[in-house]
């Protein structure tokens, strides 16, 4: 049995700070998450621009004592509902620890998190290939929304910006 402990993490933190990069990286670098790694500006800003914006919160899972998976969210509001919600930005768990549970623990704990809020719903994205990933999702209660069936279901898009 893996000895898994998730902790809430602090960005301002040296040793989370470091974890939570090395993960996400790892990630970005791997197929399903682009293929590149992160920009060396991105490395070194994102533990203080993470920690700079108050509605930010990161789960980290250590098994065995080390960096097995990050979750990072952000606090949203739903209008119709008049309630806050947690929307799960970035969720990974490392190569070597896969299938062993950590997204299903790592998911418990954000709604946990997000019922502490006093959240009314917690939102992701997935990529229509990331079987894997959709399946974990679905077994924890996710799936995709409509409002109306005649109108389908929602469609998460974006618009690219510059930066500044």
């Amino acid at each position: 049995m893996l000895d898994v402990q998730i902790v809430e993490a602090d960005p301002a933190d040296p040793a989370h700070a470091g974890a939570m990069v090395d993960l996400l990286d790892a990630y970005a670098g791997s197929q399903s998450g682009g293929g590149q790694p992160l920009p060396a500006a991105t490395r070194e800003k994102l533990p203080a621009a993470l920690a700079a914006r108050p509605t930010a919160h990161v789960l980290l899972a250590y098994a065995g004592g080390r960096p097995a998976g990050l979750l990072i969210s952000f606090e949203g509001f739903s209008t119709f509902q008049c309630r806050p919600l947690l929307n799960i930005h970035d969720l990974i768990v490392e190569e070597s620890f896969r299938g062993r549970g950590l997204c299903k623990q790592l998911l418990a704990a954000a709604e946990f998190l997000a019922r502490r809020l006093g959240c009314c719903k917690l939102t992701l994205e997935v990529l229509e290939g990331n079987t894997i990933a959709q399946a974990a999702y679905r077994s924890c209660g996710f799936q995709g929304y409509e409002l109306d069936p005649a109108f389908g279901k929602a469609l998460f898009w974006e618009k690219k910006l510059p930066p500044p």
